[in-house]
C-alpha cells in the first residue's frame, strides 16, 4: 500500500508541483507547475487564433444564452443552455468559496486580478473543447439525446493516426479511467465540505449530514432524467442568491470599494509584494486559483456539452466560454469581494471555510454564517450531482452501453460521498487531483492538433453571423424604400 501511496504523491507532485523556479526582483520566486504551463501558453494560443473570442464575441455569448430554442424532443437531447447549467454546477464548488479565500490568503489581494485574466485566457480554451465535442458526438442509447467528450475526440484524433476500427483507444481510455478516478476523488470532498460546514454552523453530527446527503443524491441520481431538472432550478437559484447578498454587501461597504480596487491593482503587479519577495505568489495563487476552479481545459465541461442541442457546435462552444466568466469573473469575485471590504483585524489568523463564515458574521451576524454554510450545501451538492452527468460518456466508453455499469459508477460515487461525511483521506483527495491533473494532461495534447476543426467550424459560424446581418441591414433598406 505504502508504495501506491508513494506512487501517487510522486505523480501529484509532477503535475501540481514546482516544476522549476524562476528567481524574481527582490529576492523572490516564481514557482511553475506542469499543468500551468500546459494550460497559460494553450490559453493564449487559442485566444489569439479564435481572435481573442472572449471579448470581441461576448455580445454574441449573451445573445446565444437568451436564445429561445426548445429542446430536442424527438431524442431527449437537452439545450445548449441546460448543457452551460450542468457544466456551471460542477465549476461553482468550494473551490469558489474557500478556494479563493485560500489564495487570497496566500497571494495578497493581488490574486484576484490574475484570477480575472485566467478567465479570460481559459474561456478560449473552454470554446475550443466544447466545440470539439460537439463535432466528435454521439447518440446516446441509454439516456437519450447525445453524449460524447474527450474520450471520443481522443477516440477519433488517435484512429485517424492509426486507422482501423477499434473499440477503445489507449489515450481515450486514460483520460476516461482519469475522469472516474477524479469525479471519485470529489465526491468525498464534496461531503466532508458539507458536513464541516453544517457542523460549525448548526452543530448538526457529520453523520446526519451525511445520510442526509446521500439519500437526496441517490433519489436524483440514480433516477434516468432528473439530473438535468434538478440542476435547471438549483443552478440558477444559487447563483442569484449568492451574486444578490454580494451586491447588498457590496452596497453596504461602497466607501471602501475605491480602495479594495486600489489594493487589488498594485498587488497585481508586485508594488508592495515585490519588495517583500510575494510577487510570484500573487501570480500563481491567482493564476491556479481561476484555471482549476473554472476547469478550462481540464476536459470535465465537454463531457456536458457534448450533451447540448443548440443548433450548431460554435454556440455550444460560446456558452461553455460564457461559463468560465460565470465562474471566475461572477462567483469567484463574489467571494473576494466578501472577503476584501472586512477589516483585516476581523479575520486575522483564520483560514478557509472559518475565515469566510467569520468574513461573513462581521457583515451580517448569525445569519451570515448560516448563509454560507447552505450556500456551500447547495454548491456542492450541485457539483456532486453534475459529475455524475459527466461521467455518463466515460463509463458509456470504457464498459460500452449498459444500465449495469452506469449504476455501478454511480453507487461507488454515493460509497464515496458517505465516506467523505465522516472522515477527511488525504489519499482519496489527492487521488482526485491526480485524476484532473492526468485529465487535462490527455486533453491539452490532443486539443491542441484538433483545434483547427474547431476554429473552421468558428470561421463558417462567423460568415453566418455576417450574411444574417446584412440581410437585416438591406430588408430594412428595402423597407424604408
Amino acid at each position: 500500500m505504502e508504495w501506491i501511496t508513494g506512487l501517487i504523491s510522486a505523480v501529484y507532485q509532477l503535475l501540481w508541483g514546482d516544476l522549476f523556479v524562476l528567481p524574481l526582483p527582490g529576492g523572490g520566486t516564481l514557482g511553475i507547475s506542469l499543468l500551468v504551463i500546459l494550460l497559460i501558453p494553450t490559453g493564449i494560443y487559442f485566444t489569439i487564433r479564435t481572435r481573442f473570442l472572449p471579448i470581441r464575441l461576448f455580445p454574441e455569448m449573451l445573445r446565444v444564452t437568451a436564445e429561445k430554442r426548445g429542446r430536442g424532443k424527438k431524442n431527449d437531447a437537452i439545450s445548449g443552455v441546460q448543457a452551460l447549467v450542468v457544466s456551471t454546477a460542477t465549476r461553482v464548488g468550494m473551490g469558489n468559496l474557500v478556494g479563493v479565500v485560500a489564495a487570497i490568503s496566500a497571494g495578497g489581494a493581488g490574486a484576484v486580478f490574475w484570477m480575472w485574466l485566467s478567465a479570460l485566457v481559459g474561456s478560449s480554451t473552454a470554446f475550443i473543447e466544447a466545440t470539439l465535442a460537439q463535432l466528435y458526438r454521439q447518440k446516446d442509447p441509454l439516456y437519450g439525446g447525445y453524449r460524447g467528450g474527450p474520450a471520443y475526440y481522443i477516440h477519433a484524433f488517435e484512429t485517424r493516426r492509426r486507422p482501423g476500427k477499434r473499440r477503445r483507444t489507449l489515450i481515450a481510455t486514460l483520460f476516461a479511467i482519469s475522469g472516474l478516478i477524479c469525479w471519485c476523488g470529489i465526491s468525498q470532498v464534496v461531503s466532508n465540505s458539507v458536513t464541516s460546514a453544517f457542523e460549525n454552523a448548526f452543530e448538526i453530527p457529520p453523520l446526519w449530514t451525511t445520510v442526509v446527503l446521500v439519500v437526496l443524491a441517490a433519489l436524483i441520481v440514480l433516477r434516468k432524467n432528473a439530473t438535468v431538472k434538478v440542476l435547471d432550478v438549483l443552478v440558477p437559484i444559487m447563483a442569484v442568491c449568492y451574486f444578490v447578498m454580494t451586491i447588498v454587501l457590496i452596497i453596504k461597504n461602497a466607501a471602501v470599494l475605491p480602495s479594495v480596487f486600489q489594493r487589488i491593482f498594485e498587488e497585481a503587479f508586485g508594488l508592495r509584494q515585490a519588495v517583500a519577495g510575494g510577487f510570484g505568489a500573487v501570480i500563481m495563487n491567482g493564476v491556479k486559483r481561476g484555471l482549476f476552479s473554472n476547469e478550462a481545459g481540464s476536459g470535465s465541461a465537454p463531457c456536458a456539452a457534448a450533451a447540448g442541442d443548440s443548433g450548431h457546435p460554435v454556440k455550444t462552444g460560446l456558452l461553455q466560454a460564457l461559463g468560465v466568466f460565470i465562474d471566475t469573473l461572477v462567483i469567484c469575485s463574489c467571494t473576494a469581494f466578501i472577503m476584501l471590504v472586512t477589516p483585516e483585524g476581523t479575520i486575522a489568523g483564520l483560514e478557509g471555510m472559518d475565515l469566510l463564515q467569520a468574513s461573513m458574521e462581521y457583515h451580517l451576524g448569525r445569519f451570515g454564517v448560516v448563509f454560507i454554510a447552505v450556500i456551500l450545501g447547495l454548491f456542492c451538492f450541485s457539483t456532486f450531482i453534475g459529475i455524475l452527468f459527466y461521467a455518463r460518456s466515460n463509463v458509456a466508453y470504457l464498459f460500452g452501453d449498459n444500465w449495469i455499469s452506469q449504476t455501478a459508477y454511480k453507487i461507488l460515487a454515493l460509497g464515496m460521498l458517505f465516506v467523505g461525511g465522516l472522515a477527511a483521506y488525504t489519499f482519496v483527495w489527492d487521488l482526485g487531483d491526480v485524476g484532473v491533473g492526468m485529465m487535462t494532461v490527455f486533453n491539452i495534447l490532443v486539443i491542441l492538433p484538433l483545434s483547427k476543426e474547431a476554429l473552421a467550424s468558428l470561421r463558417e459560424y462567423e460568415k453566418g453571423m455576417e450574411a444574417s446581418r446584412q440581410g437585416k441591414t438591406a430588408g430594412e433598406e428595402s423597407s424604408e424604400s
